[in-house]
């Protein structure tokens, strides 16, 4: 295209931006300048808020409707890009115009984060949703998978491919792959193969200088941060190649409900003994929640066993007969299903509902919560769970999820990748507190009762540290600093140990290596070490080398 034209397709484009904000015109103008190939494909990925596209795109993917309430901060404008090379353009003009960027694959972190804020900077949302490619080679045993893909797309891509292949990865089907993995990625298969990011073989990430590296190039210290140490902090995950794993052709499911008049504590609190300690083949988990007795106006808890066998029926009768025989499970509990259908099952969806559901790639819930998390490492008491169904009993929607360890979980060392939560751990807590109303009174109202609840559980819980779980991100743990600035590497350890335990040392260090300007930042982010003075060396950990003539203070 001859300049003279090019500059008026510029010129053009720019017209409706006229009368909008600075941040808008000059990304717009860095984008179209630094990549003139982008002029012409920007009308339709790059979306201000006076486009009539803006809110539904916002609201796409976001399953925490309270972090797109009218009171959660909203992005100066969202870019979508097509291509890598648009992301790597993006985040050379965000540098260098000192712009705040988030990045958005699936939208299932818990405080939204990828797409909202509590910071006091502007910021402009990048949402991957348009990259999605899967590439499985059965022969090679693994999948490239692109960051805005879910993992129930990925899920379906590979059994289309094989059906006794699997992927260990997400229980939710509706979440984006890219920043899934980065926070560890836990799911049915877990017992038996570990976690999603403990399955990671490669990936592509492109870095604060705008450079797309693969696992060689950004070396092993950064690749072993990514895989679990939290998505956000160190660039932005463009793909993962993954591992398949071997699956039998034929699984085993169930849902088994028990109520209080049941038996519903005496079995919660065998559940807790055998859980760990099951064969690594069968994921049994606990959802718990509060519902009316049939036929009356009284509560109740109900506490709903779901689980997965990889194995007939006839074997599982025979473990759990052995096991976990409080249970109580029969055969017509038990259905036999492809591993594929197993993912619809554990998911929550009826039996009619076909697989191809999974290649919508939206939420199939969305209601207003807040979350918190927990790890076990002893039997919680039956008065302690007796204390748990009183404060439930006082809520209108409440719910936890108790997820077993043990099996591959247990083997695995601490330091393996940045997840911690390994052997000595029996099962985590996710606690959900959901509401329907927009009104922040009653968001108020119902956060302060899951803070309570959390509360109360301190002494039935992991502690020194009290751990959580990167992927149920929770604010209420700490915050780096709202203007922006860098924050202490003692402020951040108050959130950083509790999800990470010792190895948030090694994040913080790689970071201050790998990001030394801090330009991936956000709420929870891992931060720098701080420099003695500019123009001092940065050194790299344990072998010396130095990088950008700075030099790092180690605590």
């Amino acid at each position: 295209m001859p300049y003279f034209s090019r500059v008026l397709v510029l010129i053009l484009l720019l017209l409706p931006f006229c009368s909008s904000n600075p941040i808008q015109e000059t990304f717009h103008q860095c984008l179209s300048l630094d990549t003139p190939s982008l002029v012409t494909q920007l009308s339709g990925i790059f979306f201000t808020p006076n486009n009539t596209l803006f809110t539904p795109l916002l609201n796409s993917t976001a399953q925490n409707l309270r972090c797109i309430a009218s009171y959660a901060a909203k992005p100066e404008l969202i870019f979508t890009p097509l291509h890598q090379t648009h992301i790597q353009t993006a985040v050379i003009c965000a540098k260098k115009l000192g712009i705040q960027l988030r990045f958005r694959s699936g939208g299932h972190d818990y405080e939204g984060i990828s797409y909202t804020s509590v910071m006091d900077l502007p910021y402009v949302v990048i949402d991957l949703a348009k990259m999605r490619g899967i590439d499985v080679n059965v022969e090679d045993g693994s999948v490239w998978v692109e960051a805005g893909a879910t993992v129930g797309e990925l899920y379906y891509r590979v059994a289309e491919k094989s059906k006794t292949h699997g992927i260990p990865a997400g229980l939710c089907t509706s979440l984006g792959v890219g920043g899934h993995i980065t926070g560890g990625a836990y799911g049915s298969l877990m017992r038996k193969y570990g976690l999603g990011a403990d399955n990671a073989l490669d990936a592509k990430i492109i870095d604060a200088n705008g450079r797309l590296l693969d696992r060689k190039a950004m070396g092993e210290d950064v690749f072993w941060a990514i895989r679990g140490g939290g998505g956000g902090s160190y660039g932005v995950i463009v793909s993962w190649k993954l591992k398949l794993v071997p699956v039998p052709e034929t699984v085993t499911v169930f849902n088994v409900p028990r109520t209080l008049e049941q038996g519903a504590t005496k079995i919660l609190y065998k559940w807790q003994q055998v859980a760990a300690k099951l064969d690594e083949n069968l994921f049994i988990r606990v959802l718990i929640q509060s519902s009316n007795v049939p036929n009356t106006t009284q509560r109740t808890i109900a506490t709903t066993y779901n689980a997965l066998f990889l194995g007939d029926v006839n074997t599982l009768q025979e473990i759990m007969k052995e096991s976990f025989p409080e249970l109580g499970l029969t055969k017509d509990d038990c259905f036999e299903m492809s591993w594929l259908e197993s993912v619809l099952f554990i998911a929550g969806y009826p039996r009619s509902v076909p697989t191809t559901v999974l290649l919508a790639g939206k939420p199939a819930f969305l209601n207003y919560f807040k979350a918190k998390s927990d790890f076990v490492t002893n039997p919680i008491s039956e008065d302690g769970l007796e204390g748990i169904w009183t404060r439930f009993l006082e809520e209108e929607r409440p719910l936890m999820i108790w997820n077993p360890y043990g099996g591959m979980m247990a083997r695995i060392p601490e330091s393996s990748i940045p997840f911690p939560h390994r052997n000595g751990t029996l099962f985590k807590i996710q606690y959900v507190n959901s509401w329907m109303s927009p009104e922040k009174q009653v968001m108020n109202k119902h956060v302060d009762w899951i803070r309570k609840l959390h509360n109360y559980m301190t002494p039935y819980v992991s502690m020194f540290p009290r751990q959580a779980y990167v992927n149920y991100r929770d604010l209420d743990l700490g915050m780096n600093d709202k203007n922006g600035d860098d924050t202490s590497f003692l402020k951040a350890s108050s959130w950083g140990t509790k999800y990470f335990k010792d190895n948030f040392n090694r994040l913080v260090k790689i970071k201050t290596e790998f990001d030394p300007d801090n330009f991936f930042k956000h709420e929870q982010s891992i931060p720098v070490l701080p420099l003695k003075s500019k123009g001092q060396k940065v050194k790299h950990g344990k072998k010396g080398k130095t990088k950008k003539g700075r030099k790092v203070i180690h605590h």
